[in-house]
């Protein structure tokens, strides 16, 4: 299995959009591991998670629903503020703000647009240019600007959009009654003993560079401002404790994966990723593999090409970093290979 592995990656840094990645592979019981390298990264690397970062914000939703400080039934209106919410989601001449549920925003049913990507001035294209600090009302003030793609909770209809996990990082403070940083330290970091896994507090700390293209850009001023939706550092050893304890029931009950369990594509963009209650689910039966694969992928990816998967089938869990900004599908294309090779 460790010469398949190697060979697909391998194959990946050979690539010329790859300047620095690495990868770690473990089962659930830890007897099986794998780890490599290149360009001076390693395990223990800080790494950027990016969207990764959204598992963060799905477990303390998790916990809280657990706890029953919340319902997922809950409607927005319960949490913010009317002139946050007038104007924000205007479909076809009607105003769904005030029916927006939290359900909507875990599973990306919101039908709100994504400022990150969307239109020919979005924050990613102004990102890759010059480093920015966006708060949380700026974004809601961008996201007013665009046009929503549906109704919230249309039939089999999902659009990925970081708002959605934004607002959800402000719900988590409003029930918490503290910040993100301390909720995630209380909930996540400190029962699983990560020391080396943080959101940004000040933009004068240690932030990893991230690759676009052949560029190494420093923005620790949006990383900072990403926060629940994608502004997590960590390594690639911590982020394996972390998505072993998400899908092992460390951090909360499992069953919740059953009682949730549904999927929806995403815009056609993101193909083959589905999403489900904060998470990605890319199936590997289907025509992005010509029906060749087995079983699925469960996990999350960034767009600075973070990784952390889960392969049920063989109960496999791949984590890591490519760290190229230009193209999120590298690390999607990556664990397929390997889900693929392995078959």
């Amino acid at each position: 299995m460790e010469r398949k592995i190697e060979k697909v990656f391998r194959r990946t840094k050979s690539s010329k959009q790859i300047h620095e990645c690495v990868l770690l592979v473990e089962n659930t019981n830890g007897d099986f591991l794998y780890s490599t390298g290149y360009g001076g990264k390693n395990i223990d690397t800080p790494l950027l998670m990016a969207s990764i970062t959204k598992l963060f914000t799905t477990t303390c939703i998790f916990i809280l629903r657990e706890k029953g400080k919340l319902s997922l039934d809950d409607e927005v209106t319960k949490y913010f503020k009317r002139e946050t919410l007038n104007n924000l989601h205007i479909y076809k001449g009607h105003e769904y703000s005030s029916s927006l549920t939290l359900l909507n925003l875990l599973f990306q049913t919101s039908g709100l647009p994504d400022a990150f990507e969307e239109s020919s001035n979005s924050v990613k294209k102004s990102v890759i240019h010059k480093d920015m600090y966006i708060d949380f009302d700026e974004m809601i003030i961008l996201t007013k600007k665009l046009k929503p793609h549906f109704a919230p909770g249309t039939i089999k209809r999902a659009y990925y959009a970081d708002v959605n996990f934004d607002m959800l990082g402000k719900v988590i403070e409003t029930i918490t009654n503290s910040t993100l940083e301390d909720a995630y330290n209380k909930l996540i970091f400190a029962p699983l003993e990560l020391k080396n896994t943080h959101l940004l507090e000040n933009e004068h700390d240690f932030v990893p560079n991230l690759f676009y293209k052949d560029a190494a850009l420093s923005r620790p001023k949006f990383i900072k401002s990403s926060r629940a939706s994608g502004g997590g550092i960590s390594t690639t050893r911590e982020l394996m404790i972390f998505i072993k304890a998400f899908f092992g029931g460390k951090l909360f009950n499992k069953s919740i994966f059953h009682e949730l369990k549904r999927y929806n594509k995403l815009q056609s963009s993101m193909f083959p990723i589905q999403y489900s209650s904060g998470y990605m689910r890319i199936p590997l039966n289907d025509l992005a593999t010509l029906f060749m694969g087995k079983g699925e992928l469960i996990g999350h990816s960034g767009t600075t090409g973070s990784f952390a998967f889960y392969y049920p089938l063989k109960d496999l869990f791949f984590v890591g970093d490519l760290n190229q900004m230009s193209n999120p599908s590298l690390p999607i294309r990556l664990v397929m290979r390997l889900a693929m090779s392995l078959k």
